[in-house]
This record gives structure tokens, sequence and C-alpha cells, in this order.
């Protein structure tokens, strides 16, 4: 089983539509994949049509302790299921504050959940922070993709979470690796992109080998800028039953096909295998 977050502290960047059409791109290929929506904005589960009445069961009743993993999820599609969120979210860090062992509540959930619903993938939708939210999901995933968008800001942002992956790896889960990039909102006509690109491919490759982003790649199918990936959420669905022909689709299942890529560099024995 691969456990994957997807994370990025500034938003807009692509993180949850990378989240539901990676989770949706993987269950059309036959993989068990469970979402867990872990932004209080809901909006992975407002991608996959799921909007919940006030008082209906979500991954807050998790972390409070009132609800198990499994009496939340839902299935939203074949061989798709979904832990959905809710504003109640917001109010977790605080009310979590004094509570021991905090940062591994989703980790303890999760493995009651795969003793009796095993899966081949769990995919997790960070909040653009990071709180004590992503820090759980850190703490439970033993791999990181972290989507960006291709100017120089961004890689401001991304030394600061690359310490915080770091920082959870020395402390919480020896295990953490950050294994891809996945450029969003990719113009393939213009020069700056592609210096980006050249910029994180020498930054990774100049790393420390200790760093747990010493092994992450940039994945080679980058998401470009298409409309239809913006209207899919409106109609609940993700882009592979939105649009299916359309770029943004070609491009996520190109992205599916290259993290399914890498389960066979797992099994032969590649340095992500110490990750998944």
């Amino acid at each position: 089983m691969r456990s994957i977050a997807i994370m990025n502290q500034k938003g807009g960047v692509g993180k949850t539509t990378t989240s539901v059409n990676l989770a949706a791109g993987l269950a059309r290929q036959g993989k068990r994949v469970c979402l867990l929506d872990l932004d209080p904005q809901a909006h992975a589960s407002l991608h996959l049509g799921v909007e919940l009445p006030g008082n209906a069961p979500t991954i807050y009743h998790t972390f409070t302790g009132e609800r198990t993993m499994q009496q939340i999820r839902r299935l939203v599609g074949p061989q798709l299921w979904l832990a959905p969120a809710s504003i109640d979210l917001a109010a977790a860090e605080v009310e979590l504050a004094d509570t021991q062992g905090r940062e591994l509540i989703l980790r303890q959930a999760l493995e009651q959940l795969l003793v009796v619903e095993p899966y081949d993938y769990v995919i997790m939708d960070c909040p653009p922070s990071l709180g004590v939210l992503t820090i759980n999901a850190l703490s439970a995933a033993r791999e990181v993709f972290i989507p960006l968008q291709p100017h120089f800001l961004a890689l401001h942002g991304l030394s600061k979470l690359l310490e915080t992956t770091a920082l959870v790896t020395r402390r919480l889960n020896r295990e953490l690796r950050v294994s891809g990039i996945v450029l969003c909102m990719y113009e393939t006509n213009t020069r700056l992109a592609a210096d980006v690109s050249g910029d994180l491919q020498s930054f990774l490759s100049s790393s420390d080998p200790e760093a747990p982003w010493s092994q992450g790649r940039i994945f080679q199918n980058r998401i470009r800028r298409n409309i239809k990936l913006a209207e899919a959420p409106s109609f609940g669905k993700s882009i592979f039953d939105y649009a299916p022909k359309c770029p943004g689709a070609e491009d996520y299942a190109g992205l599916v096909g290259e993290v399914l890529q890498m389960e066979q560099e797992i099994a032969q024995g590649s340095p992500l295998a110490r990750a998944a």
C-alpha cells in the first residue's frame, strides 16, 4: 500500500485538483483508492460531488475520536472511497492543542482502517498550511507529492515545505520521503517555466543524499493550464468523468501512468522502496 500526502502551504497551486484526479485516475486503473480530505474548506469532497449536511460524520469526527475512519468513509465511484471533510476541521487545531500524541491521530486511525479494509493507495489532500492537520498527514504518509506552479516565488516557498518534511522525518516518521514534484498550471510556451524546471532539477540532483527529498523526481507529465480542470469541480466530477478527452485529462492520465510506473521501480529495489 502506498500512502501519499499531497501538500503545499501555498493555496491555488493545484493541490486539490491533483489529489482528486490522481485518486480518480488510479481508481480507473483498477486500484483500490481512499482519498482523505484534510482541508476544512472540503474542496476535495465538493470536487467529487459530496456536500454533507452539518450533522453528517466527517474526518473531523475521526480526529475527535467520535467515529472511526471506516464509519465516515464513503464509496464515491468504482474502487474510489472518500473520507469527507467539513468546516469543523478548522477548529481541530485548537481542540487538539492539549491532546497527547495529537500528531499521530491520523496514523492510528488509518492503521485501524487498513486492518479491515486494505487499499492500494491512500491519497491525502492537505490544507494550505503547515499546522496539525498537515503534520498528521506527514506522520501517516510514506510519500509526499508537491504540486508546484512553475514560477520563482514558488521556489522560495518550497524550501519551507522541505524543512517541514525533514523535521517530521527526524521526529515522527522515519519512512517519509518526498518522492515527486508535480508542475501544475504549466505554460509550455514560456521560458520561465523551463527555467524553473531546470532549477528544480539542479536542486534535487545536488541535495544531501540523506535528505528526505534527495530521491525525489519532477514528474515528466506537466499539468497544463486548462479551463476544463477549473470547471470540473462545479459539476462534482473528476476530470475523467467531466471532460475525458481534454488536455487536462490527458495530463493527469500521464501522471497516473508515471505513479504506477514507480511501483515497478519499488519492486525492483530502487531508493524509493524506502518510501513505499
